[in-house]
């Protein structure tokens, strides 16, 4: 293996491991606590602290402010519902119902972008949808877990709209942005809800929080500047198994055997996908030309 992308994937497993520890702090939040008062708290701190590096930054502007506001607001509906369902049930369900987001942005490719679905993404998208009915057992329907997989899907809407987004735009403006102009659909929704739990322990863990993030984001951009997205992005996936030990450490959370399934129905196939994509194109070289990589349907939380 080359040395970039051996860097590469350290940086993007370590960088994983923040993210986890993203959700475990969601799990450190007083009992009382309001979902939508935490995130106020974390989009206002984080504002303060993208700040000094935007100014240092020189700076940088954007001329896509409208798909800035669109993004900061969906956002903000889908980080309070995914809060909601970190509050609520195990780590390692939420995060195997958040994987489901790669397939919902293949699909909103497909249907609102045109872009092109080959037979192995239909394969994966399949088995990942059946896994995630699986782990919601509508026969034992659990809410928490509705909200969760509608966090994945705004996540996914967040994502295609991105390419709303011209890659010279600088980093830190999308993040600050994602935050600043979400705080006010945040405010209207504490309003309706009522401050609950308002403390220096709610500070700490949302400064706390911020800073995995930020982490988690640098270690990111770091890896994919050492090596190809489509040699690394398998990495994207140790971050189910730091969550599901994570919570088996620290809060004695351990999925049962159906869920071990629905979440190998999810992750499993689309580590595959770029095998079953030239599998396929082996067999089909006059139908499909080309596969995407399955770094194209992973991406950063925000």
């Amino acid at each position: 293996m080359q040395r970039p992308v051996m860097i590469g994937l350290i940086l993007l497993i370590v960088g994983n491991l923040f993210s986890a520890f993203y959700d475990v702090s969601i799990k450190w939040l007083p009992s009382d606590t309001s979902a939508s008062t935490f995130l106020l708290v974390r989009q206002i701190s984080s504002v303060f602290m993208l700040l000094p590096v935007w100014l240092y930054s020189q700076r940088p502007m954007t001329t896509h402010i409208s798909v800035h506001l669109w993004r900061a607001n969906i956002g903000s509906v889908g980080a309070l519902f995914l809060i909601i369902g970190l509050m609520a049930l195990p780590l390692a369900t939420v995060s195997s119902l958040f994987y489901s987001a790669p397939l919902m942005i293949i699909l909103m490719g497909y249907f609102f972008l045109r872009e092109r679905i080959t037979t192995a993404q239909t394969i994966c998208t399949g088995l990942g949808f059946a896994g995630i009915l699986i782990i919601l057992r509508p026969s034992e329907m659990n809410w928490y877990g509705v909200a969760v997989l509608f966090s994945a899907f705004t996540f996914a809407v967040n994502q295609l709209a991105l390419k709303k987004v011209p890659h010279t735009e600088h980093p830190v403006l999308t993040l600050m942005l994602y935050n600043l102009l979400g705080i006010p659909a945040t405010i209207v929704i504490v309003a309706f809800q009522g401050v609950a739990g308002l403390s220096w322990e709610l500070v700490g863990v949302a400064l706390l929080s911020n800073v995995f993030l930020l982490i988690y984001h640098w270690l990111c951009v770091l890896a994919y500047r050492k090596a190809q997205a489509s040699d690394i992005a398998i990495a994207e996936y140790t971050g189910l198994l730091f969550i599901v030990f994570l919570g088996w450490l620290l809060f004695d959370e351990w999925l049962d055997n159906l869920s071990w399934l629905g979440a190998a129905l999810i992750v499993l196939p689309s580590l595959f996908l770029p095998w079953l994509g030239s599998l396929f194109l082996k067999s089909t070289p006059k139908v499909l030309t080309s596969v995407p990589k399955v770094a194209d349907t992973i991406t950063l939380k925000s």
